[in-house]
């Protein structure tokens, strides 16, 4: 990538825990695996209902497994669904997907610290830090801004620039990295950054935002982009 960044930021629910995928999508597969009948319309506000529900009422220190036996929790508990080893095999199955896509990562973020600043951006329930250090990615993070605790959520451009001032760079300077159109990307744009866009390998023909917008199926692929 020609002019490069002198920071590169990235959301985590779905970017560095999963390629691609949302937290929500996520779910739904995985209840869908447990032969759990329902549609993604009917999933969507139980699953946005669910998880509204931890935004700031989770202590600082909770930890992912911790955080997603809540959320798996409460949605089982919408889904009319009484068996809790069911909602323990999704949330252990989902934790261990985020702990292993997050350690395959790892080896990225230690290149990209090298050479820029890095720096999380997410919609988060407070305890966004706690959840870093877990997954293994907080010693390279210089930033970490959890929406909860600065009072505002992406696409706000607000929240990002939290994290720019953290890191000491103009938004012109930095790119950011994330999975959702509508948030991330749309975010970024509204603040001046480069967006370089996650989607999922089977989505078919993504449309970018700008037109001359990065498209990535892996975050492998941002060696070649930035390093």
């Amino acid at each position: 990538m020609t002019d490069a960044p002198g920071a590169v930021l990235f959301d985590l629910g779905g970017t560095l825990d999963a390629p691609g995928l949302p937290w929500k999508e996520r779910l739904f597969r995985l209840y869908g695996a447990e032969g759990v009948a329902v549609t993604p319309d009917e999933f969507a506000p139980l699953f946005y209902h669910a998880d509204d529900a931890l935004v700031g009422a989770v202590p600082a220190a909770l930890s992912l497994r911790d955080t997603v036996k809540r959320l798996v929790t409460g949605l089982s508990a919408a889904l009319s669904l009484e068996d809790t080893r069911l909602a323990d095999r999704i949330a252990t199955r989902f934790v261990e997907d985020a702990m292993t896509c997050a350690r395959h990562n790892t080896p990225l973020l230690s290149q990209l610290a090298g050479r820029y600043r890095l720096g999380m951006v997410s919609n988060f329930y407070g305890n966004l830090a706690t959840v870093c250090d877990e997954l293994g990615l907080r010693p390279y993070l210089g930033a970490i801004v959890d929406s909860t605790d600065v009072g505002c959520t992406k696409p706000d451009p607000r929240i990002f620039r939290h994290a720019l001032d953290r890191l000491g760079v103009r938004a012109g300077d930095a790119a950011f990295v994330g999975d959702s159109l509508s948030r991330d990307m749309a975010g970024a744009r509204a603040v001046g950054m480069t967006h370089i866009w996650l989607v999922d390998e089977a989505m078919a023909s993504p449309e970018p935002c700008c037109p001359d917008d990065r498209v990535i199926r892996s975050l492998d692929e941002l060696r070649e982009l930035l390093l």
